[in-house]
Order: structure tokens, then sequence, then C-alpha cells
């Protein structure tokens, strides 16, 4: 494939990705709303006193809505076939990612 084509067809995919990130923003009301909830939950955090950033004594902290909808077997699940498929593809990588240096050559 010509290096043109590779970079045009990306150019058209952050084109297409960017434009579709747009939509949803402006479709969903854009950052009003969360600014707004974000603003309200920073000013009750300062009212009602700090606490520390990270609490080890807690354990991991997951998300209100899996830890209530009993979906931390899924959410563990899907953790550990994301860290199973990076460790693979960086063993996949590291085994046979060497190239041969005619593969680099200017045509």
């Amino acid at each position: 494939m010509q290096r043109w084509k590779q970079y045009g067809g990306l150019a058209g995919l952050f084109a297409v990705c960017l434009a579709a990130g747009l939509w949803g923003f402006r479709s969903t009301g854009g950052a009003l709303p969360w600014a707004k909830r974000s603003a309200k939950t920073l000013h009750r955090g300062v009212n009602e006193g700090g606490g520390v950033l990270i609490d080890f004594g807690r354990g991991i902290v997951v998300a209100g809505p899996i830890r209530k909808n009993g979906m931390i077997i899924e959410f563990v699940a899907l953790v550990l076939l994301l860290v199973v498929l990076g460790v693979g593809m960086y063993v996949y990588a590291d085994r046979y990612g060497g190239f041969d240096d005619e593969e680099h050559t200017a045509p």
C-alpha cells in the first residue's frame, strides 16, 4: 500500500471519529450538565471536609452502578481478559515482531 493512501485513510478515519464525537457531544447537551454536576460534587466535598485521596484500607473502589447491579464478576472477567490480551500481544510482539531490513527500504 502506498504511503499517501495510508495517511489519507488515517486522516479520513480521524475525521469520521471526530465528527461522530462532536455529534454525540452536541446531541447529549455538551459539557454543561456534567460541569454543573461536577461543580456541585466539588462544592459538597469542600463543605463536608476532605479525606484521603487514596485509601488503601477500603480496597479497590468500583463504580456504583457496577457494584449495585451485581456485575462485579463480569467486570473482573473483562479486566482479566484485557490484561491477558495485553500481555499476549506484548509477548507476541517481542517474539515475532522483528522485521527484515528489506521491508524498510524505500521503493
